[in-house]
């Protein structure tokens, strides 16, 4: 079982239910759900259809402010950016257009341009997308290479701090797979040579140099 994100292959078990195993890197921190365990794309795509959020819900743009509030202080003027994992219905990315910027969206289901993936950014969020990903230090390198000198990945997930794991509501989500603590982004930073800022909680913040 190696992790999927740092390929250390000396993952241990980390806690067990009644519907999957989940196991933990003891290099980079990372809680991850066996392949075996991951719904199916169909399935998958038939959860999130199921999600109601929109730009107009007031309740969900305080709960993305988390994120959209630091990173704005952060950027330049119409800074050209990247929501990675918008979902079908792209709130941050209207918030982000409100202050000028400009951003594209990505989402495997609901926006599955690819032609994004080969363009650079300013900055790149990712909000509640990291823990549905299989594949999490692949997609996250590549998020890192779109980034231009100076720009800034914004991530947004629950944080395993503190947390009593098993009766932990966010691991009861049959898309979350991957699951980020603290000391995970501090492994990450050392690996892009930066150090992460946790801004909020839940928010994480790389700027390339």
């Amino acid at each position: 079982m190696v992790c999927p994100l740092c390929a250390e292959a000396g993952t241990q078990v980390y806690h067990c239910d009644r519907w999957r195993s989940y196991r933990r890197c003891p290099c980079c921190h990372l809680v991850f759900v066996p392949r075996a365990h991951h719904l199916s794309p169909e399935r998958e795509r038939a959860h999130y259809d199921s999600h109601e959020n929109s730009p107009d819900d007031p309740a969900y743009r305080r709960f993305l402010a988390r994120l959209e509030a630091p990173l704005a202080e952060r950027l330049g003027s119409a800074a050209l950016g990247l929501d990675f994992g918008c979902g079908p219905g792209p709130s941050l990315s209207v918030m982000l257009e409100e202050r000028g910027h400009r951003v594209a969206l990505y989402d495997r289901y609901f926006a599955p341009d690819a032609s994004v993936l080969a363009e650079h950014y300013d900055f790149i969020t990712a909000t509640e997308v990291i823990e549905h990903l299989a594949n999490p230090g692949e997609v996250l390198d590549q998020l890192w290479l779109q980034l231009v000198p100076g720009g800034w990945l914004g991530l947004m997930t629950a944080l395993l701090e503190g947390v009593d794991f098993p009766r932990w509501y966010y691991k009861n989500d049959p898309t979350h797979i991957s699951f980020f603590a603290r000391e995970t982004f501090l492994w990450l930073g050392r690996r892009w040579g930066v150090m992460p800022e946790f801004p909020a909680s839940g928010v994480i913040l790389f700027q390339k140099p």
